[in-house]
Parts: C-alpha cells; structure tokens; sequence
C-alpha cells in the first residue's frame, strides 16, 4: 500500500472509530458528528475559505507552508462529512480514479 493510500486508510478507520464513540467530549470529530451535518458542512465551508485566503497569500508571499495547512484541515473536514453521511473514503478515491485519462473538458460534458 502506498504511503497515500495507508495514511487515508488510517484516518478512515480513526474517523469511523470516532464516529461511533460514545461520549462527544471524548474527541473533537465526535463532538462534531453529535452537532450534526450543518455543523460539519459550516466547517467544510469555513476550512474552504480559508484554503483560497492561503492560496492568494502563497501566491503573494511564495510561500506554500500555510496553504498545506489550510488543505489538510479542508480534506479532514471533507472526510468527516463523508463519514457523517456513511460514504466510504474509497468512493471518492475510485471516483478521481476513473477521471485518470478522461479530458477534464470530456469529463464535465458527461454531467450535463
């Protein structure tokens, strides 16, 4: 297993665990799944936010260390949403897999 692959694998597997724990003051993934989707989605949108402000300071400042940041808090955010509504991390890998070889424009077009 790629080192990718099994540091998403591990996340996944401690997501899940969080997931189910019993007490929300036991973790901060568990206190967000007891607050619900809306919560989760109002994080997923403010890690967002502050992904593009980094990404116009890197550009600015030549300097990517808070972009990597700010995108690792975004994926983290994103893969509790997945795990809040029962999607499998794998799905979204598989996904970015098919669209390997396939024309980003080509790709859109078969959406519409």
């Amino acid at each position: 297993m790629s080192k990718e692959r099994e540091v998403l694998a591990q996340l996944s597997k401690i997501l899940a665990e969080r997931k189910h724990a019993g007490e929300a003051d036991s973790s901060y993934v568990a206190q967000l799944h007891k607050k619900g989707l809306n919560k989760i989605l109002e994080k997923v949108g403010e890690e967002c936010t502050e992904t593009l402000l980094a990404a116009k300071d890197a550009q600015t400042q030549g300097n990517n260390d808070n972009l990597i940041y700010e995108t690792a808090d975004l994926w983290f955010h994103s893969m509790v949403m997945l795990s809040h509504l029962d999607t499998d991390i794998q799905a979204v890998i598989d996904e970015l897999g098919r669209r390997i070889g396939l024309s980003g424009l080509d790709e859109k077009a078969s959406r519409n």
